[in-house]
């Protein structure tokens, strides 16, 4: 791929043709991005560490850690973000390879269609991905958790284990909820804002 190309990819994954468009590119790639990444990190880094059951032995804690969090949040949410940017991404190349403007986008009906699909594939990939958080996290992380240890072997089957700042993990949930139907929002209002330029209630950029 030629360097005209990369820029012209780069530049459409940073300025969609839409206002809205561009506002949810800020959203997402500056505050969705470091929300994750910096506070993700304080609230979520030591977690496995901190998380002890009864008796506090190194292979319960770990099993019930385990069982306690089949997969971690932050790796969740990353891919979660990963996959939702992958619609806009696949637009822009292929507008890059086409050398299309971004201005044109929204003139021809063609290249108007794909980019309103690529909106509404992101805004099914967050609705599953709403709902994929919900089965995994709920919206509330208790203090204490009852682990399943009968796997192995004990003379117990079901233990006690203290989950560590497991409030601050509760607003932390429900702020990534948030921020998917944030998210989910503005692409329905660029979806929307397309349709009232195409019909003329709005002027082109």
């Amino acid at each position: 791929m030629s360097p005209n190309y990369i820029r012209s990819f780069s530049e459409g994954c940073l300025r969609p043709p839409t206002v809205i468009g561009q506002f949810h590119t800020l959203f997402f790639g500056s505050i969705r991005m470091f929300f994750l990444g910096v506070l993700g990190f304080a609230v979520y880094g030591n977690e496995a560490l901190h998380f002890s059951c009864d008796p506090d032995k190194r292979e319960v804690n770990l099993f019930c850690y385990n069982q306690f969090r089949p997969i971690t949040p932050q790796v969740f949410w990353a891919l979660q973000l990963v996959i939702v940017l992958v619609p806009g991404a696949f637009f822009h190349l292929y507008a890059a390879c086409k050398s299309i403007k971004q201005e044109d986008i929204l003139q021809k009906s063609s290249y108007t269609g794909f980019y309103i699909f690529s909106a509404f594939l992101r805004i099914v990939l967050e609705v599953v991905a709403f709902w994929l958080q919900i089965q995994l996290f709920g919206f509330k992380v208790n203090a204490i958790y009852m682990c399943d240890v009968g796997a192995l072997e004990k003379k117990f089957n079901i233990t006690r284990c203290m989950v560590p700042e497991h409030f601050e993990k509760t607003i932390f949930l429900i702020a990534m909820y948030t921020f998917t139907v944030i998210t989910v929002i503005l692409c329905v209002a660029e979806i929307f804002e397309i349709s009232c330029r195409r019909l003329g209630f709005l002027k082109s950029q």
